[in-house]
């Protein structure tokens, strides 16, 4: 069975969500039987603290990978996983959103974000209870046991979600990827030389077009 990679995209700024992002992240692959997986912004090797850097190597990672996940939790959405998903979309990336906050957001009836992130291709989305899957569960089980139960049933709706999204065809491909991945190379901005990122794109768009 052939193993496709996929941005983890999220915030990674304290504790829960540094577990959080582990634990769904091998749920995924687990229950995928190592058919997804995952690549976490938290465990990439950064060559120096530079912000440049890491904003680079962020953005390099996400165009490497074939598919991608997005959390968009909170009242107010993290405005780099906003930044990584539109990145997603111009690339074409097939493209995964979850939300697993109960609470309303949003100006839409549609989806409870800013309409501004809906209604783009080759795009899925996983809405999913956690507070009411939580408590739903047989008393008695411990907290970790729910968790755990919790983590499995969002793991695989994010895999059913992932076979539809990328079973949708590609709208960017031969000669229109290429055009539109040498204009990002300039887009970006990137701290590299233009041999070293030309370098970096050869490779992206050989990944991509090797799926």
């Amino acid at each position: 069975m052939d193993t496709t990679d996929f941005y983890f995209a999220g915030e990674l700024f304290d504790a829960k969500h540094l577990t959080g992002n582990a634990m769904l992240a091998d749920a995924i692959a687990t229950l995928s039987a190592g058919k997804y997986k995952p690549v976490l912004p938290q465990d990439l090797e950064f060559r120096s603290a530079k912000a440049h850097d890491i904003r680079d190597e962020d953005i390099l990672a996400l165009l490497s990978c074939p598919l991608a996940l997005f959390h968009f939790d909170g009242t107010e959405l993290d405005s780099g996983t906003v930044s990584e998903f539109m990145i997603a979309k111009f690339a074409d990336i097939p493209s995964v959103i979850l939300r697993s906050d109960f609470r309303a957001a949003g100006d839409q009836e549609i989806d409870p974000w800013n309409l501004m992130l809906s209604f783009y291709p080759r795009t899925e989305r996983v809405v999913f209870k956690t507070l009411e899957v939580y408590k739903s569960q047989p008393s008695g089980q411990s907290p970790m046991e729910r968790v755990k139960n919790l983590n499995n049933r969002l793991a695989q709706e994010i895999i059913d979600a992932f076979e539809k999204v990328l079973a949708q065809p590609a709208l960017l491909m031969g000669n229109d990827q290429a055009v539109v991945f040498r204009w990002m190379e300039k887009l970006f901005n990137f701290d590299k030389t233009d041999t070293e990122i030309h370098a970096l794109y050869e490779k992206v768009l050989h990944l991509r077009n090797s799926i």
